[in-house]
C-alpha cells in the first residue's frame, strides 16, 4: 500500500497548479502564473483532449477564454483525477484480489433536459472561473439562486441543482473571497469542474438499469451528514439467485433535515424510506426480486422488490462472501480519488496509536485508520476500534496514503467477543444514549412541524 504509484504525484501536481490559477481567476491572469495552464495542457498532450485543451490554455492565458474553453479545461482536470483514480483502484484490486464487473452496455439517452437552464449554469460557472475564488462576492454567488430554483422541479436536473446549491452556499459563506486566509482550492476546483461537466447535454446519460434477484447481505453503513441533509449508504454483498458469483452492491437513501437533528436522531428521518436500514440494525438479510440496479452497482431501492430475509451476520459475510465478490465498474464522471471506498475485511492485525492516529499493523505493513469518519449516530467509537481484533471497513485514499474507515469491529468485552456496528441503531435501539438522542430529535422535529403549520395557516 505504501509503494509509489507511477505518475500519480505528477498528475496531482498538474491539478494543483491549475487550481492555483482558479484561485486567482482567469479574467486577467498574470503572465508569471500561467504555468498552471500550460502544465495542464502538457499533462493531457497524449490524449484525445490535447488539441482542445492546448487551445483553451492559450486563450485562458490571454484572458480571452470562453465557455467552451472552460469546459475543455474542466475536462482535462477531471481526466487527470480520473487517471489517478484508476491507478489507485488498480492498486486496491491487487490488495483485495478482486476484479471489476463489466461496465455494461452503451449509455441510453436520458430524459430531455432544458438546454437554456444548462447554458445558464455553464455561464455562471464560467463567471466564477474568471473571477477566481479570491474574487467572489455576494452578487456573483447569488447568480446561482434563480438557476437552482428553476432546475429543482425537473427531476432530470435535480442532481446538478443540488450540487450547484451546495456549492453556492459554501461560496456565499466565504464571501468576500479577497478576505479569505485559506482557500479550499482542491475542493472548490472539484465542485466547479464536476458541475461544469454535468451541465453539458447528455452528461448524465447512462446504461439502462439491470435487475438484481437474490439474497442481499449487509456489511455496514456509511453515514454522510450535512447541516441540512443526511445520506445513509449501505454496502452489501448480493448472492444472486441464479448461482452466479456474488457482487458488491450499494443502496443509499438521502433526506433533507433541520440542523437541530443530529447524532442518532437522523435515523428516524432515514428509516421510513428504506427497510434495509431496519434489516441492518436487526442483523438480517434482504431478499430481492428484480430490484433495479445501475451499472455502477447502486440499487435503485424500491420496497416492492424487497422483503426481510433470514438472520445474517455481517462478519460471517465478510469472511465468506466478501473475498470472492466482484466490484462494479465506476461511472466515468465518478472517477476521482476521493470516491474510492472499497469494502475490506481485516483481522490478524495489532492496533496501536501513533501521534493520535490509530494504526493497524498488518502483515503487509501499517494501515492508518480514519476514525474521524466514524459517525456519532451509533455505538462504534474510536476507543473500540483501537481495541479491536477484526474490522469491516472501507479502503480509502486521502492526502497521499491509503486509510481504512471502520464500519464495524469485533472487540473483546469481559472476555467475550462482541461486534460493534456504526449502523447498529439504524433500525431502532434500546441503548440509552441512542434513545436519548432520538427523543431529542423527535422533540425538535415536532416543534419545527408546529411552527411550519402556523406559518402555512397564516
Amino acid at each position: 500500500m505504501a509503494a509509489p504509484v507511477d505518475g500519480l504525484d505528477e498528475a496531482l501536481a498538474a491539478v494543483d497548479a491549475f487550481d492555483d490559477m482558479l484561485t486567482a481567476g482567469l479574467l486577467r491572469p498574470r503572465a508569471d502564473r500561467t504555468a498552471g495552464l500550460t502544465g495542464l495542457a502538457d499533462a493531457v498532450a497524449g490524449s484525445p483532449l490535447a488539441a482542445r485543451v492546448a487551445e483553451a490554455a492559450e486563450k485562458a492565458a490571454a484572458g480571452s477564454a470562453g465557455e467552451d474553453h472552460f469546459v475543455a479545461l474542466a475536462a482535462a482536470r477531471s481526466a487527470l483525477l480520473g487517471a489517478a483514480h484508476d491507478a489507485l483502484a488498480a492498486r486496491a484490486e491487487e490488495l483485495t484480489r478482486r476484479t471489476p464487473d463489466d461496465p455494461g452496455g452503451p449509455a441510453a439517452p436520458g430524459a430531455g433536459q432544458t438546454p437554456n437552464l444548462l447554458a445558464a449554469a455553464r455561464s455562471w460557472l464560467s463567471d466564477l472561473a474568471r473571477a477566481g475564488w479570491q474574487g467572489i462576492d455576494h452578487d456573483l454567488v447569488s447568480g446561482a439562486a434563480p438557476i437552482v430554483s428553476a432546475m429543482l422541479p425537473d427531476i432530470s436536473l435535480r442532481r446538478l441543482a443540488t450540487l450547484l446549491d451546495g456549492f453556492a452556499a459554501e461560496l456565499a459563506a466565504s464571501c468576500p473571497g479577497a478576505s479569505l486566509e485559506r482557500v479550499p482550492a482542491r475542493r472548490w476546483g472539484d465542485l466547479w469542474a464536476r458541475a461544469l461537466l454535468l451541465a453539458l447535454p447528455g452528461a448524465t446519460d447512462a446504461p439502462a438499469p439491470a435487475t438484481a434477484t437474490g439474497r442481499l447481505l449487509p456489511l455496514g453503513v456509511d453515514l454522510h451528514e450535512h447541516a441540512t441533509a443526511v445520506q445513509a449508504q449501505v454496502h452489501a454483498v448480493l448472492e444472486p439467485a441464479d448461482g452466479t458469483a456474488p457482487r458488491l452492491l450499494r443502496a443509499a437513501v438521502s433526506v433533507p433535515k433541520p440542523d437541530t437533528v443530529v447524532e442518532a436522531g437522523v435515523w428516524q428521518l432515514l428509516r421510513p424510506h428504506m427497510s434495509l436500514l431496519a434489516a441492518l440494525g436487526e442483523g438480517r438479510a434482504m431478499d430481492l426480486d428484480s430490484m433495479p440496479v445501475t451499472a455502477e452497482g447502486d440499487l435503485i431501492w424500491s420496497e416492492e422488490h424487497a422483503r426481510p430475509g433470514e438472520a445474517a451476520d455481517a462478519f460471517a459475510t465478510a469472511r465468506v462472501a466478501l473475498p470472492t465478490a466482484a466490484v462494479a465498474a465506476t461511472a466515468p464522471l465518478d472517477r476521482h480519488p476521493a470516491r474510492l471506498a472499497v469494502p475490506v475485511f481485516l483481522e490478524g492485525y495489532a492496533p496501536r496509536t501513533d501521534g493520535g492516529t490509530t494504526v493497524f499493523d498488518l502483515p503487509s505493513g501499517p494501515l492508518a485508520v480514519d476514525t474521524d469518519r466514524i459517525p456519532t449516530a451509533g455505538p462504534l467509537t474510536p476507543e473500540a476500534v483501537a481495541a479491536s481484533t477484526a474490522c469491516i471497513g472501507l479502503l480509502r485514499w486521502d492526502d497521499g496514503t491509503f486509510t481504512v474507515q471502520p464500519l464495524a469491529v469485533e472487540t473483546t468485552v469481559r472476555k467475550k467477543t462482541v461486534a460493534l456496528h456504526a449502523g447498529a441503531w439504524a433500525g431502532g435501539t434500546t441503548d440509552k444514549n441512542g434513545v436519548r438522542a432520538e427523543k431529542a430529535a423527535t422533540d425538535a422535529v415536532k416543534v419545527l412541524r408546529e411552527r411550519a403549520g402556523r406559518l402555512l395557516r397564516k
